[in-house]
């Protein structure tokens, strides 16, 4: 099993390019399935939970090409001109949460799915009662039994009129899959507003779906009989543009991230200002430069889309810890994403919880340590803490860092960072 080892201390300079979105990339993937015809992909990052993807289509009947390049801008290209097996086995399906989607394009296309009951992060219990709801209103049959769902439908998929208690990303791109395809108008209120939602839908609707109000609380779809191939690309990914820029204003140093939606992450470089990194933007180009040990504690509190996004607390805690007083972090989205918090510690982070509320007592410097990733997204919570610690730290479990990130280790050495991969 793989580590990664850092010696930290050492200011970031250079420029990144941003790899494509991996919250984008999983549903758009999905959506795939929904035509007989080719779909290509562009910019799809190389993670692991992509290629685990890719091996879940391809137990579908899907024909998938992924053709890797140098310059990260790798392509997949898809054709399932028949659905050859309904079944999405619990071995593939428990590695990540979002091949629970596969769902929406088996009974679309097939009129019946035998699925995994999800896994992915252990972060919260995320239950999946609003797709079985979807499902039912639409006319499916359910069943649950031995950590399965099955699901069957002798007619098209009716049309459905919803409201989320909460907005849902995993939700609205269920809902926009499942409804491209009803014998209907349908409607979702209270919907997810996160730009992957906003980019499934731009490619369903390249693709023929008739959909509308993306972006905004209440998205109407007029389902159509059958959904033609297209060529899309995959919009950068915001986190990764994220947790790049609360790297530099942890460690010091300026770099340039390249291919960014600098109006993706506008509250996150706000708050960066604020605490004392400079930045500024140039058409897709997001510029950030910290060039003094001042970082001013901040006040946050995760939130759906355009709140601040609960995949950047973990990043955003670890600068904090290293803040010239006290900072609060709220974490709304997900009851368990706090379990950085001990290893952060490790550092010798000084954080309180109190429900959902971390507190931070930023201190002047953290020290190197051993620690263990327990999440995906707390994996990067680390390297950027061993990144501004003084010595050599190593981090396990990394294996939750590639589901994510892509090369990220080599992005980070051509700006400076000691940093190496090794077996364990």
């Amino acid at each position: 099993m793989d580590l990664i080892e850092i010696i930290g201390g050492s200011p970031l300079e250079g420029e990144i390019q941003i790899s494509g979105s991996k919250n984008a990339s999983l549903p758009m993937m999905i959506a795939s399935l929904l035509t007989k015809e080719k779909v290509e992909l562009d910019n799809i990052p190389n993670l692991s939970d992509v290629l685990i993807l890719v091996e879940l289509m391809k137990s579908l009947g899907a024909e998938i090409q992924f053709d890797q390049s140098s310059d990260l801008k790798n392509k997949i290209t898809c054709t399932t001109k028949e659905i050859l097996n309904t079944e999405a086995s619990y071995n593939l399906v428990r590695k990540m949460r979002a091949s629970f989607w596969v769902l929406a394009p088996l009974i679309a296309r097939h009129g019946e799915a035998k699925v995994s009951l999800p896994g992915g992060c252990a972060i919260g219990t995320r239950p999946i009662d609003f797709y079985l709801s979807i499902l039912k209103k639409m006319g499916v049959t359910l069943d649950l039994k031995e950590g399965y769902v099955f699901a069957s439908i002798k007619s098209r998929l009716k049309p459905l009129d919803f409201s989320l208690d909460f907005p849902s990303v995993g939700v609205t791109h269920f809902f926009l899959m499942m409804s491209s395809l009803a014998d209907g108008r349908s409607i979702i209120k209270n919907a997810a507003k996160e730009p992957e939602v906003i980019a499934l839908a731009e490619m369903l609707i390249k693709m023929g779906a008739k959909i509308k109000g993306h972006g905004s609380d209440i998205i109407i779809v007029d389902g159509v009989a059958n959904l033609n191939g297209t060529k899309v690309s995959i919009p950068p990914d915001r986190i990764e543009a994220g947790t790049f820029a609360i790297a530099v204003s942890a460690t010091g140093g300026s770099i340039s991230l390249k291919g960014v939606n600098p109006n993706e992450i506008n509250l996150l470089t706000n708050l960066l200002e604020q605490s004392g990194t400079k930045i500024s933007s140039d058409g897709n180009r997001l510029n950030i430069k910290k060039d003094n040990k001042i970082i001013k504690p901040m006040d946050i509190s995760t939130a759906p889309y355009p709140g601040f996004p609960t995949d950047l607390q973990a990043q955003f805690m670890a600068l904090m810890a290293l803040g010239n007083g006290r900072s609060t972090i709220k974490e709304n989205i997900f009851e368990n994403r706090f379990m950085h918090v001990q290893e952060l510690a490790r550092f010798g982070a000084k954080i309180k919880l109190k429900a959902d509320t971390a507190i931070v007592e930023g201190v002047k410097e953290f020290n190197s340590a051993p620690v263990m990733a327990t999440d995906l997204r707390a994996s990067a919570s680390l390297i950027i803490a061993a990144l501004s610690a003084k010595g050599k730290s190593s981090i396990r479990r990394i294996y939750h860092l590639d589901r994510g990130f892509d090369k990220i280790e080599n992005k980070l050495k051509s700006c400076g960072a000691k940093i190496e991969r090794k077996r364990d």
